[in-house]
């Protein structure tokens, strides 16, 4: 699929215009002319509109897009709700750097402030560091729109289920319950557990026990934790049940990774 290459290699940049953010004022509207560069553009708060070539999208935080040289954008906004934008124009001789269609929805609302905002900030320390630095962002960005475009029908719950995971992997010696992670997920048990297997094409019982054994094989292996020590670490209060455990996933008792 046709910019692909960009999450892969680096985005071969020509210029950078600084990176910029603004609220738009009450009254105003954008009816652009003809772009001669690429341009980023992200939603960070408000509501709007934005048409391009007879297509248009409501405008609202997480909303980004990528244009190409040619496009002509027009946007408003509602004056009681007004947009917060950030963008930056940038020249590229990389192939199919623009999703088709032009705009995601990205989901993950937190990176993609982060990434604004540092973005901004190194590329005005002035230095050849900062401005690689807004390179990088720039690129993590379109690959956040490129994902967004890809995907289109990721939910909000899918995001919540992907941070339980990570809990679980930061902390498996934590004493989790199902119930608990559904209540974070705002599911109940049985839809917790049906997007969780979907999601990761394992039970959330089985994903721990991964995560577990997982750190195990680091705690063994790097830390010079005994198996005792490890067990216990991880929640374990069956030091042989445990051993079990590691060999079955592991295909080698615990005792061998010293």
């Amino acid at each position: 699929m046709r910019g692909v290459g960009l999450l892969l290699h680096p985005l071969p940049l020509t210029r950078l215009s600084p990176p910029t953010f603004w609220r738009c004022e009450p009254n105003w509207s954008w009816v652009s002319p003809k772009l001669s560069d690429h341009l980023l553009w992200c939603v960070l708060d408000g509501r709007g509109q934005l048409e391009l070539g007879g297509s248009q999208q409501d405008l609202r935080p997480g909303v980004c897009a990528v244009f190409q040289p040619g496009d002509a954008p027009r946007a408003t906004h509602d004056p009681r709700r007004r947009l917060l934008v950030f963008g930056m124009h940038f020249e590229t001789s990389r192939y199919g750097v623009v999703p088709q269609p032009r705009w995601g929805d990205v989901m993950d609302r937190e990176l993609l402030n982060a990434l604004a905002r540092t973005s901004d900030s190194s590329y005005r320390r002035g230095d050849a560091l900062g401005r690689r630095q807004a390179e990088l962002c720039l690129e993590q960005m379109i690959g956040l729109i490129w994902d967004a475009v890809q995907h289109p029908t990721r939910a909000a719950t899918d995001t919540v289920i992907d941070e339980v995971a990570r809990q679980l992997r930061q902390d498996p010696g934590r004493d989790w319950s199902v119930a608990e992670m559904a209540d974070h997920a705002a599911l109940s048990r049985a839809q917790f557990s049906r997007r969780f297997v979907k999601q990761f094409g394992m039970s959330p019982a089985q994903y721990l026990i991964q995560a577990r054994i997982d750190r195990a094989h680091q705690l063994l292996t790097e830390s010079g934790m005994t198996v005792t020590q490890t067990a216990t670490a991880l929640g374990y209060t069956d030091v042989p049940y445990f051993s079990r455990q590691y060999k079955q996933r592991t295909g080698r008792n615990p005792s061998q990774e010293h």
